[in-house]
């Protein structure tokens, strides 16, 4: 459940408590944890309410400053449903910064990743893509998700959605433009590439 950049202060010092979202259906469930783009909150209860619904005092505590112009603000076909999702910000790190923020992989953790990463090429329609990924965020990064997208002739919401795979496994991290890699992310590029065979000089003409 991610939020606007000029949201996420506002979250994070526990001023915003309350999101309306239009959806075909629900995507949040009351009791389970997600990550805002900078926290991690969970969903204290999710009703579906219409606008007339939503008062002054609801309007602030989602970061607006009345109700209209949360209204104004709101994505999605009007006929959708809206769901309005209170939440508290929980103070722990995200279990995944955490993973990404180790530089360190023993041997056991390498193979692991190694393995995982051969698993989500095989079951790819696209074929192999983790380690082309992981080059085009390593070698572009703060680059447009459109623009890695495009390198790889991927339509961009796909592309963003195999990049979440990877952040998942604390690979990548998501800047307000684009990627980066995680020092995690680093550690494995390295080892990968040390690990790949040479590429033999070509033969030079008349040798």
């Amino acid at each position: 459940m991610l939020f606007e950049q000029r949201l996420r202060e506002g979250i994070h010092d526990g001023r915003i408590v309350l999101a309306f979202r239009r959806w075909k259906r629900c995507q949040v469930v009351a009791g389970h944890r997600y990550r805002t783009g900078t926290d991690l909150v969970e969903a204290v209860a999710v009703d579906v309410v219409t606008p007339a619904d939503i008062d002054a005092d609801q309007a602030r505590q989602a970061g607006y400053a009345d109700a209209a112009e949360l209204i104004a603000g709101l994505r999605g076909d009007e006929r959708l449903p809206l769901y309005r999702i209170a939440f508290r910000r929980l103070d722990e790190p995200d279990p995944r910064d955490v993973l990404a923020s180790s530089a360190f992989l023993s041997e056991d953790e390498l193979a692991a990743l190694q393995a995982r990463l051969h698993r989500m090429d095989a079951a790819s329609s696209r074929g192999p893509w983790t380690m082309a990924a992981l080059e085009q965020i390593a070698t572009r990064p703060a680059t447009s998700s459109a623009d890695l997208a495009a390198a790889m002739d991927w339509p961009r919401p796909d592309f963003k959605l195999h990049i979440r795979r990877l952040k998942a496994l604390g690979l990548t991290i998501s800047l307000d433009v684009g990627y980066r890699l995680s020092p995690r992310g680093e550690a494995l590029l390295g080892a990968l590439r040390a690990a790949a065979p040479a590429t033999p000089p070509a033969d030079r003409p008349g040798s």
